[in-house]
């Protein structure tokens, strides 16, 4: 399907980019990260395993793996791989991963392994100092590679962003748009969704926008989502707020009212049962 760039003009902010060799030693468990992961395999094999399947990784081929996707490695052997790890910041518009369907895996080129190896090269220091992803999760880590992008010469960060958007156009060209099978009215929900998570979001208001009874809303919202409105806007907010405990140096309280809740103790409980545990042991574990 030919993509067209309405909408999908998106700002990536380059993290962490370098060269891995592994040993049997590329098995993390239940990695969930605010960023982006693409990987290139140099040599060997491994697995990605997701909630919707596994994914068999192969030399010279490229695999994403969206942000708040929660998955786990498997390794066996020698694997030789690039890595490179983006921040997507949306704004209040709508993530690319929430228009569009992306491929885990394509086949990629000799000159897709040429801009990986020249992106290594004009962004020296941003290799991982260590593999474990709870060491490069944390809240330090995160704020001082968005700073540091931030801050790279002008010449470096527009040949940054045009290698990341060719390698990244490689998972445009047979990914499809969401909304070939999604409700147009459910496009429009998610948007004012994601451009009022500072806010209250009522659910009536949403139905008033689709033009349907609350129950009729329901109905369609969790057939083309499958999950409620409520626990969308829940999921997405909690999103949000562990965003914001990673790179902002503000209170639980503060956050929690910048999300729009009004109650401090009704969103701890939230948090808590979306992620396992409170915004300050989050936080906490982060930044430790």
């Amino acid at each position: 399907m030919k993509m067209r760039g309405k909408g999908l003009d998106k700002n990536f902010i380059l993290l962490n980019v370098g060269y891995a060799y592994h040993d049997a030693d590329w098995n993390w468990k239940e990695v969930n990260s605010p960023f982006i992961r693409m990987h290139y395999v140099k040599k060997g094999r491994a697995k990605i395993i997701r909630d919707d399947g596994e994914q068999e990784l192969r030399e010279g081929n490229l695999y994403l793996t969206p942000s708040y996707v929660k998955h786990s490695y498997e390794c066996n052997g020698v694997l030789e791989l690039y890595y490179i790890h983006l921040y997507e910041d949306p704004g209040n518009e709508l993530s690319i991963f929430e228009l569009i369907d992306f491929p885990v895996e394509v086949v990629s080129s000799r000159v897709d392994l040429l801009l990986i190896e020249r992106l290594i090269n004009i962004n020296p220091g941003r290799e991982l100092k260590h593999y474990d992803p709870k060491t490069y999760n944390d809240s330090s880590t995160l704020a001082q590679n968005i700073a540091l992008q931030k801050k790279s010469p002008l010449a470096n960060e527009m040949e940054t962003r045009g290698i990341v958007n060719v390698l990244f156009s490689r998972f445009l060209a047979p990914a499809t748009y969401k909304k070939e099978h999604l409700e147009e009215r459910v496009l429009k929900c998610l948007l004012h969704i994601h451009r009022n998570l500072d806010k209250q979001v009522d659910i009536d208001q949403l139905a008033a926008i689709c033009y349907l009874t609350k129950d009729h809303f329901i109905r369609l919202f969790n057939k083309e989502m499958h999950c409620t409105p409520r626990k969308y806007i829940n999921r997405k907010k909690i999103e949000a707020a562990q965003l914001k405990l990673l790179i902002e140096d503000t209170s639980i309280k503060e956050i929690a009212f910048g999300l729009g809740f009004d109650n401090v103790s009704y969103f701890n409980r939230l948090f808590n049962k979306l992620t396992g545990e409170s915004p300050g042991q989050y936080r906490k574990r982060m930044q430790t």
